[in-house]
């Protein structure tokens, strides 16, 4: 069963186990899932701000892409704990011979990139989601503000969560191009989340 199709109260115990997974990565990922849940519960609220039938659009749209990035956070709980596993699966394979050394190698770095790709997909949401949050914050329900700022701050420890995963693992990988460019990404991720949470 996948963790996110288990009731909370095991979710949580889940994470409560001495078990690797799920870890900091998953526990990321359903931060700017939930995040993203409630910008677009706001978008859809009655009595919004939005006055003109494109302002409506605006929200509506909105709301419709914060539920989309919600599902794809929420399929990130798991990727994230299955490629933490073929890390660990990569680590055990044998290294007796010269062959099987090589063999091992090869198998960690791919895995890394692996367990690199989710958490900084969950980087990437979670700040797509901020994106559409400012449309949600100028034109959703005034009454609704403070649940608009929660999912901000939701959103933002998804990132923050997700990026501490993507830089330990980028410790690990030996290519230095690949590395450079995902440390670029990273670093215009939060950048950017950090604007637009002081726009709301």
């Amino acid at each position: 069963m996948s963790l996110t199709a288990r009731s909370v109260a095991d979710l949580l115990a889940a994470f409560r186990s001495p078990a690797p997974t799920p870890g900091g990565g998953s526990a990321a990922a359903l931060a700017g899932a939930v995040g993203a849940s409630l910008l677009a519960m706001v978008a859809g609220l009655p009595k919004p701000r939005a006055a003109t039938e494109e302002d409506v659009q605006r929200l509506r749209a909105a709301g419709e892409r914060c539920a989309a990035l919600a599902a794809e956070l929420e399929s990130l709980v798991d990727k994230d704990s299955d490629a933490y596993d073929l890390v660990m699966g990569a680590y055990k394979r044998p290294k007796g011979s010269d062959e099987e050394k090589a063999a091992r190698s090869a198998a960690i770095q791919a895995a890394m990139r692996d367990a690199i790709a989710a958490p900084l997909s969950v980087m990437r949401n979670s700040a797509a989601a901020a994106e559409q949050g400012v449309v949600v914050a100028a034109l959703g329900n005034p009454s609704a503000s403070s649940d608009v700022r929660v999912g901000f701050e939701l959103l933002g420890a998804g990132l923050r969560g997700a990026r501490l995963n993507v830089e330990i693992n980028l410790d690990s990988v030996k290519d230095a191009e690949y590395v450079a460019g995902i440390r670029v990404e990273v670093e215009r991720l939060a950048s950017g989340f950090s604007r637009l949470q002081g726009v709301v």
